[in-house]
């Protein structure tokens, strides 16, 4: 029998919530120690990425992922060894689809992969952001830094919608939006496979009804989204809904020609992964019973 207080509180529930996340603490860390990087004689990769900073940031991505997401993967096998442009679907107002992808090649691939995550240029100017986006291995996406990494053997992984995906309406889910190019040329320049994912959960944690774009713009943000819980709860409302993430992988995509062709050349490439995306997301979504399940 279990161990109850007159509250209601079970000590016995209470233990195992506790033997779980310390099996899932030890679980990360291992798998972090396995993920290839060049670490100099203070622990740091030529970017600034330190596996210790990075234990301690993921470790409550991880409880989301395994927990409250409750993320299914499938498909993560096409992700090659060495140099990989990982390239998906961008919604939930904010970065959480990323930080599940994230997780989901430090916890299922094999070997364990880190995900080179190219952020915004203005989360650079946030406080403390440009330093903690270094030290767990991502960076502001400029072209020649995402290019080192590839050429390093990097996997990075980019969302072509940017901010237009992340923070669009609920009546445009899972319609994708405008890809831009760069990652493209970035793909013809290093001879780098792209690996499309599509993520299907990430639409409704946060159903966006407005976005009021001319008062994020004053706040120096690029998007001011209204959900259905924010600002209405005030921080409460800025709990995502425990949806289930579906996550899928797939096949490496392989492109040749010039990085420097003109942009329509550049752009028929970008709509042949865009509609590998779509295709990706409709099937997902057909597939899906519920968005809690």
């Amino acid at each position: 029998m279990a161990l109850t207080d007159r509250f209601g509180f079970s000590m016995n529930g209470a233990l195992d919530r506790l033997a779980c996340s310390s099996a899932l603490a030890e679980e990360l860390g291992e798998r972090i120690d396995r993920i290839p990087a060049d670490l100099n004689s203070f622990g740091y990769d030529p970017w600034g990425y330190n596996p210790e900073v990075l234990k301690r940031f993921l470790l409550p991505a991880a409880y989301l992922y395994r927990y409250w997401f409750r993320c299914k993967v499938r498909g993560i096998e096409h992700l090659p060894a060495g140099r990989a442009l990982v390239i998906g679907n961008h919604a939930g107002q904010v970065a959480l689809d990323g930080l599940m992808i994230t997780t989901a090649l430090v916890l299922e691939a094999e070997p364990p992969r880190l995900a080179r995550g190219m952020g915004e240029y203005w989360l650079g100017t946030l406080p403390f952001l440009s330093v903690l986006l270094d030290r767990t291995g991502s960076s502001v996406g400029t072209p020649q830094t995402c290019a080192d990494m590839l050429r390093h053997g990097e996997c990075v992984m980019a969302f072509p919608e940017g901010v237009r995906g992340m923070n669009k309406l609920f009546a445009d889910a899972y319609q994708l939006q405008e890809f831009g190019l760069g990652f493209m040329r970035l793909a013809l320049e290093t001879d780098t496979p792209i690996i499309p994912f599509a993520v299907v959960g990430s639409e409704e944690q946060a159903p966006s009804i407005a976005n009021l774009q001319g008062l994020g713009h004053m706040l120096g943000m690029p998007a001011f989204p209204i959900t259905l819980t924010w600002p209405w709860l005030g921080p409460l409302g800025m709990v995502p809904l425990p949806v289930r993430y579906h996550i899928e992988f797939g096949a490496p995509l392989h492109f040749r020609g010039d990085p420097n062709d003109e942009d329509e050349v550049i752009e028929e490439k970008v709509l042949e992964v865009k509609a590998t995306i779509q295709q990706m997301l409709r099937k997902g979504l057909a597939e899906r019973r519920s968005i809690f399940l």
